[in-house]
């Protein structure tokens, strides 16, 4: 079992239902493999080891063909093994509001995205991004309907 991080594996960032139910390739090449390893180390971890409580990634790696098939974005991060949605919902102990603040507060990272927060501003995920060339702490909140906007203008400015 390759292991990204003490509590992160391989396999745990490129399982997927799609690529399994449409036959779709979802392994990493060398430099996708590192680059998983930066985010497990840089983000991941610091996360886990932060709030003591197993984090889920409900999403990690995608191939550009799986990218394709789930619609993501023709940019994504994930297809570079730059990216990680945390979900915090699966095992509880934290919510994913904790790990979004928790990681804007105290990370380094590209972009963190607060997805389709609730009323109460709990996203339904977090789409964190890191590239040690790149950590340009883009913070963005998913809009009602699609699209995104700057976090703080959504949150604060409203």
């Amino acid at each position: 079992m390759t292991k990204l991080s003490k509590n992160l594996t391989l396999k745990e960032v490129t399982k997927s239902n799609t690529a399994t139910r449409y036959g779709i390739s979802n392994q990493p090449t060398a430099e996708h493999l590192e680059n998983l390893k930066e985010v497990a180390e840089n983000i991941f971890q610091k996360v886990r080891e932060h709030f003591g409580t197993p984090i889920y990634v409900s999403s990690g790696y995608r191939s550009q063909r799986l990218n394709k098939k789930v619609k993501g974005s023709s940019t994504s991060d994930h297809c570079k093994g730059k990216a990680l949605d945390l979900d915090a919902d699966v095992f509880g102990g934290v919510t994913n509001a904790e790990i979004f603040h928790y990681i804007k507060d105290n990370l380094e990272f590209k972009q963190l995205i607060l997805e389709y927060p609730d009323k109460e501003g709990n996203p339904k995920w977090c789409h964190v991004s890191y590239d040690p060339n790149n950590n340009k702490k883009q913070i963005l909140v998913t809009l009602p309907g699609g699209g995104y906007e700057n976090f703080y203008n959504s949150i604060y400015n409203k």
